[in-house]
């Protein structure tokens, strides 16, 4: 294939995507025609170091031969059945992951949007029943700069203006907060206070993470005074960071955790709260459901996906490769850079100036990466990624970094 028909071919790509789709994404500017492990290969055959893991959703890699070999066995036995009636995954999924989490029960949904609006519901309901809120007078404190979907009701308590823009009205009983202000927390809490909502690590907003010990005043705040904590895991856990769970770096257990995105490794659209049977067991029949949620090719496939990172030792992976990448990017002299930041195999390289031409110079050397926030370079490569691999970028980020 010529040059010039690997440029139209791309470009007729673009184009029809362009003129058909809807236009709430700014990608770069490539094609991705096949993944394996850390690498992609665009419709021209050009090979890619992927370091953004569809946002943490691939942290076992891309296309695993297990997942892959799991998901056709299932797709050739049952797909679907329904909440309507029961199927043979579904209780294995909740037990293992339940287990996984030291919890008791388990509400399988789909995306990670979903999960976090059940629980919203669950924390809600539980308010009203186990901590005697007022009817409807129950609020929830999230922070500023979160990032927790894009429902309505979650971007009605996003402090990011573009997530907000002509969506409005909003479903009101949230309350923002300074990031990592445990004095703020502490004196936005009242009796309607049902739950603190909060992402460990912030990532969207750029890599964000609170002062060392906050989790720990928070956990122990919210239990104080009997607030549930949930901890939004959708791109932090799994292995993303370097332990099971970011909460893990301060020893916290919150009540309810998040999770979604690696948990079926990229490979089906698989979320679940996971908490304890007193706030889970607010749900009755009728009063929550999806179709889809916990679907016996969903479940089978997130099953293997956690025994995927249990095996290969991708948390530990993460630890040890995160340490070594974060070291390197810091070891980087260039005037634009203003920080460095991150944990396990997330990382964030901030500027004084717009991160995207770097992320398109950076893609033009093989390396995949997008900014966030305008300003910062977001690392997150599979959690399989070989050091070979590694050094390669590092050096793909020496030469475009360079005075």
């Amino acid at each position: 294939m010529t040059t010039t028909a690997i440029a139209e071919s791309t470009t007729d790509y673009i184009a029809r995507e362009d003129a058909w789709g809807a236009h709430n994404y700014h990608p770069l500017d490539l094609v991705i025609a096949e993944a394996q492990g850390a690498w992609v290969t665009d419709v021209g055959g050009r090979r890619y170091l992927d370091c953004l893991s569809a946002y943490s959703a691939v942290n076992q890699g891309h296309c695993h031969p297990r997942l892959l070999r799991t998901m056709v066995q299932q797709a050739a036995r049952v797909t679907l059945t329904s909440r309507a009636f029961r199927n043979d995954q579904l209780g294995a999924f909740c037990e293992e992951l339940g287990a996984l989490c030291g919890m008791e029960m388990v509400l399988p949904m789909n995306t990670g949007a979903e999960a976090v609006e059940t629980a919203i519901k669950a924390a809600r309901r539980w308010g009203y029943r186990t901590k005697g809120i007022a009817h409807d007078q129950a609020q929830i404190i999230a922070f500023d700069n979160n990032f927790h979907g894009r429902t309505t009701t979650i971007v009605g308590f996003s402090s990011e203006p573009a997530y907000r823009e002509q969506f409005g009205p909003f479903a009101p009983g949230f309350v923002l907060v300074p990031f990592g202000d445990i004095d703020a927390v502490r004196a936005a809490m009242n009796h309607n206070t049902c739950a603190v909502l909060i992402e460990p690590i912030q990532c969207e907003a750029g890599v964000l993470m609170p002062p060392d010990g906050f989790l720990r005043e928070l956990s122990a705040l919210c239990a104080r005074e009997q607030v549930l904590l949930m901890a939004d895991e959708i791109q932090t856990g799994l292995g993303r960071t370097g332990a099971l769970f970011a909460c893990d770096h301060e020893g916290v257990t919150p009540d309810v955790y998040i999770l979604g995105k690696a948990l079926s490794g990229g490979f089906y659209p698989v979320s679940a709260v996971v908490s304890r049977r007193d706030v889970l067991g607010v749900f009755g029949p009728g009063s929550h459901g999806s179709t889809f949620g916990g679907n016996p090719l969903g479940c089978a496939v997130a099953r293997e996906a956690m025994r995927v990172l249990h095996d290969e030792q991708l948390v530990q992976r993460s630890a040890t490769e995160g340490a070594w990448l974060l070291e390197q990017l810091r070891s980087l002299r260039h005037p634009a850079i203003r920080a460095v930041r991150g944990r396990g195999l997330m990382c964030a390289v901030e500027l004084h100036e717009p991160a995207r031409p770097y992320c398109e110079a950076l893609q033009q050397r093989g390396v995949l990466c997008k900014e966030t926030h305008g300003t910062v370079i977001r690392l997150s490569p599979p959690l399989v990624v070989a050091r070979r691999d590694l050094e390669w970028a590092v050096e793909q980020f020496r030469a475009v970094f360079t005075r």
